[in-house]
């Protein structure tokens, strides 16, 4: 065991991604996902404007 292997080793470095060519069901799936995304964002919109929704239980005081 030598002083100079101490410490933490550095990760190899990972090979780059081929760009690979999108066919047309990837096309769709992409599109898909878009669309199922920007239907959350306005559902969590819509859900926020309103109060919490459970509201109640124990609620502790800053005393003790």
């Amino acid at each position: 065991m030598s002083g100079r292997e101490g410490g933490k080793k550095k990760p190899l470095k990972a090979p780059k991604k081929q760009n690979k060519e999108m066919d047309d069901e990837d096309v769709a799936f992409k599109q898909k996902q878009k669309e199922e995304q920007k239907a959350m964002d306005a559902l969590k919109a819509k859900a926020s404007g309103k109060g919490p929704l459970a509201s109640g239980g124990i609620k502790k005081s800053g005393k003790k």
